[in-house]
């Protein structure tokens, strides 16, 4: 039974890697269709033939093919289909949107249009700025996906009208200068010298688009993680972390008043001191809305080693007065196991880590004057039944469970505490947070 296990890891493995690029909409048998939806789809090939496929959006709130929404403003729901021609002439784009209408109980088609790229990315339907139009916002890429293009698309009297095109590395609609009215939030990557934009979009009463633009502080050409988060009290903002090179990512932060769109950082400069490993995000680290960045620091006594054997400690930095970076807390972060351990005041300066690599443990221990001193905490990220049971036996303590796994902490017992450095359990739990 263990051979055929280690038979079949790597076929898994291999189905899931990135390599695996082709279209999902090939790899799986579809969604099966609701009453409406076979309503829908019946009436939807009645119109276009039945050689078709239908399309899916990769993310987002609407991951079907069918999008039921009142996209017209009338009161009644309309019904926007995403398929593909599987019989066309290679000039034509095969991707193409229908919307149908409901007519006494019946669907039918009554808009059928081309869409820009392969693929589905995103969809949104909503109303923007202070005008009451509805719109429908589909982004789209090519088969590779890394050429991204979103269109807004304004439908009326049963025709519809594309108003806006651009493309995009990042989309949304949000109401990020807290208006009560909605903005469309796009960010693009650099391109041809350009550093990377972020732009902002509001619809007047008129139907003309207002646009607010702001240059990004590097030549961004992707975007890692992107999240929403108070910067204080008054301002919510997008934490953007970009990559900025090979394994390395940076901190742009936007925000909107009711001026247009602005940066937090004034130079790029100020962007360039956050940069860490890809993977670092910003993080709400203690849940009270703002968003943390963390940058990383060579941890102590490992200042002359080479950077293969240095041990890092993360500082985590918040947006303070005249929105300069002020730190909040000192670490050690685990990136790939997932884990932040958060040092109390009095470890401040006091503290390093070390990795025991028999057992598999980062080990926190004192230091001062250049001395390593006693071991304060270790913990253990365990990934099986036995190890977990095995550590709880020996005295160590959990902390929290993540699927199988867990993360347990060991407190040596010692009676001399005089350099006052000593943890309890309590310390221990209160100071632990796993990144799901």
């Amino acid at each position: 039974m263990k051979i055929l296990k280690l038979l079949i890891i790597p076929v898994v493995i291999m189905l899931t890697g990135c390599a695996f690029s082709s279209s999902i909409d090939n790899l799986m048998s579809p969604p099966k269709l609701s009453v409406e939806q076979e309503q829908i789809y019946n009436a939807l090939t009645n119109a276009t033939g039945t050689s078709i496929s239908l399309k899916y959006p990769k993310s987002g709130k609407y991951l079907s093919a069918f999008i039921i929404e009142d996209i017209d403003g009338d009161g009644d729901n309309e019904a926007v289909v995403f398929y593909e021609k599987n019989s066309i002439a290679l000039e034509e784009n095969t991707l193409r949107i229908n919307i149908l209408d409901n007519s006494d109980g019946k669907w039918r088609s009554v808009c059928d249009t081309p869409a820009k790229g392969a693929e589905i990315e995103k969809v949104m339907v909503s109303e923007l700025g202070s005008n009451d139009r509805t719109n429908l916002i589909i982004g789209s890429s090519l088969i590779n996906r890394s050429e991204k293009n979103v269109s807004i698309y304004s439908y009326v009297d049963g025709n519809i009208e594309e108003t806006f095109s651009e493309s995009y590395s990042f989309i949304d609609i949000t109401d990020l200068d807290k208006d009560d009215e909605n903005e469309f939030l796009l960010l693009s990557g650099a391109s041809a010298g350009d550093t990377a934009t972020a732009e902002a979009y509001k619809l007047n009463e008129d139907g003309i688009y207002y646009q607010y633009s702001r240059k990004l502080s590097g030549n961004f050409t992707e975007f890692d993680s992107l999240n929403y988060g108070k910067i204080d009290e008054e301002r919510t903002g997008l934490y953007i972390d970009a990559v900025m090179g090979t394994g390395l990512i940076q901190t742009d932060i936007i925000y909107m008043d009711d001026t247009g769109l602005k940066k937090v950082f004034s130079t790029s400069e100020e962007s360039l001191f956050t940069v860490r490993p890809t993977g670092c995000t910003s993080f709400d680290i203690d849940g009270d809305g703002i968003l943390e960045i963390p940058v990383q620091t060579i941890a102590s006594g490992y200042e002359e080693v080479s950077e293969s054997e240095q041990m890092k400690f993360t500082e985590w930095f918040f947006v303070g007065r005249n929105n300069s970076l002020e730190k909040k807390y000192s670490s050690y972060y685990n990136i790939n196991d997932g884990y932040i351990f958060i040092f109390p005041e009095k470890w401040e300066h006091h503290v390093t880590i070390r990795r025991d690599s028999i057992n598999d443990e980062i080990v926190f221990c004192s230091y001062e004057n250049g001395t390593v001193g006693r071991e304060l905490l270790r913990i253990y990220f365990a990934t099986d039944q036995p190890s977990i049971e095995d550590r709880i036996s020996n005295g160590y303590m959990l902390l929290q469970t993540k699927g199988d796994s867990a993360y347990l902490a060991y407190i040596p017992i010692q009676s001399d505490n005089s350099d006052g450095l000593s943890l309890t359990e309590g310390d221990v739990a209160i100071n632990f947070k796993c990144r799901e």
